[in-house]
């Protein structure tokens, strides 16, 4: 891993990995750059750059107050400007998506395209509440075979999933301790999501209508509880040219590895060449 340093004085931390035409990978709200280790044995000739937001990760903890997606945004565009990169395609996760929709409204001329990977405009309810169970805290499973066995049985979206894709799935997201599973990010995350949660709901449709004109794709979980087949529908109506495909027997979220999702992927990168 390596680090940069934001301009408010917050320690980034990112990977930069690969070779070829760069990829800015932006991760869900609780995640880390591991979200993409699944994908990225998938991608020769790319180079993917993936970001700890604030907060998570191998980055600096900074307080609730700045665990913000315009604060997020801004934290992207100034690792592009470490980097010296100017345009980048974006794959962006959940609040990577939203990440990315409000890059598309704000400095447009830094992207060559967005796919999004389970998220839209309108983010359901139901897969709000499941996020305001988990978010900021510890799993009660104290190893990671307690937690794989945990999630397999709880996460009902997702079906035909090896017991081995879950013990890597508990491995990415907790660290084991003495006494125990912890969270790989700032607890405090949770009280950032809850002052989201419990404000009235934004009109997030202008921020996908400020993608026109660049490539767009769309990975749905076929058992999404965040992103409704009705969202996805008018999506598609404003964007009858956005590369799309439903990922069966997934829930929120697709891992990426799956062949719809590298379908999407590989068609978005031809896109945004």
């Amino acid at each position: 891993m390596d680090h940069f340093t934001a301009s408010d004085g917050t320690r980034i931390a990112f990977r930069d990995s690969g070779a070829g035409r760069p990829l800015l990978c932006l991760s869900g709200l609780t995640r880390t750059v591991k979200d993409f280790d699944y994908l990225a044995p998938h991608l020769p000739g790319v180079r993917m750059i993936c970001m700890d937001y604030r907060g998570r990760g191998g980055s600096e903890w900074s307080g609730k107050d700045t665990y913000k997606v315009p604060i997020e945004a801004r934290d992207a565009m100034e690792l592009l400007d470490h980097l010296e990169l100017d345009r980048v395609p974006i794959l962006g996760t959940s609040r990577g998506g939203i990440i990315g929709m409000v890059l598309a409204a704000t400095v447009k001329d830094r992207m060559t395209g967005l796919c999004l990977n389970d998220i839209g405009p309108e983010i359901a309810e139901a897969g709000l509440k499941e996020i305001d169970l988990y978010v900021g805290r510890n799993p009660q499973a104290r190893t990671h075979q307690e937690a794989a066995e945990a999630m397999a049985m709880n996460l009902t979206g997702f079906r035909n999933v090896p017991d081995s894709r879950w013990l890597q799935e508990a491995q990415i997201h907790f660290v084991g301790t003495g006494e125990g599973l912890e969270i790989t990010y700032d607890p405090t995350l949770r009280d950032a999501f809850l002052e989201d949660y419990q404000s009235p709901s934004a009109d997030l449709w202008p921020l996908f209508d400020a993608l026109e004109g660049l490539p767009v794709a769309l990975l749905r979980a076929e058992n999404s509880n965040l992103l409704t087949p009705e969202t996805t529908e008018e999506m598609r109506r404003r964007r009858p040219d956005m590369i799309y495909a439903e990922v069966p027997d997934r829930g929120h979220i697709p891992f990426l590895d799956e062949p719809a999702s590298l379908g999407v992927i590989h068609a978005f990168l031809e896109a945004t060449e």
